[in-house]
């Protein structure tokens, strides 16, 4: 497993995502906002989870995005398996064989408690832990305030002028 920038924003806006999700579908446009990740990397991000199921769509007017499942059943490593290109590399079985030493094992064992540690590691966890450090959650759609207009425009005079050339060629012959 590979422990990437792309893997540490998918986990970013998935924590803002399940911070959010109680009050509708998040837009991507307000987790980017709000994590300064680029909303086109983001999309990219979120077709990958949306594919593992990992996240759900709603499209129109107040649509974005929902959690797939419960924060609780989704782990860090579900998150970064999920945006992962490349399958896990190959062990070759033939590694040290000539004789030299060979640290594969070393790096699989590495791997393997990696991916362990991910895997208990759910996403209700982190977003109980930035609650707990006081992390602001606010509605997804701001109140719209509307100002009254002091008094109204006043009304333009009607103007009795050619709207054309050709319109003040005829005013011209008369």
């Amino acid at each position: 497993m590979r422990l990437t920038t792309k893997g540490r924003f998918a986990v970013t806006a998935m924590i803002d995502l399940a911070l959010r999700e109680r009050t509708g579908p998040v837009t991507l446009a307000a987790i980017s906002q709000r994590q300064r990740i680029s909303l086109s990397y983001l999309e990219q991000l979120f077709g990958k989870l949306r594919r593992h199921k990992l996240v759900e769509s709603t499209r129109g007017p107040g649509g974005g995005y929902s959690l797939g499942r419960k924060a609780a059943d989704i782990t860090v490593a579900d998150i970064l398996f999920s945006i992962e290109e490349e399958p896990a590399e190959k062990q070759d079985p033939h590694a040290g064989a000539d004789g030299r030493c060979s640290t594969e094992e070393l790096w699989a064992s590495l791997n393997r408690r990696t991916v362990e540690f991910l895997d208990s590691v759910t996403l209700q966890s982190l977003v109980l832990e930035q609650l707990a450090k006081g992390v602001k959650v606010e509605s997804e759609q701001p109140a719209v305030k509307r100002v009254p207009a002091s008094t109204p425009a006043p009304k333009r005079p009607r103007v009795n002028a050619p709207n054309s050339v050709f319109a003040l060629g005829t005013l011209a012959k008369r």
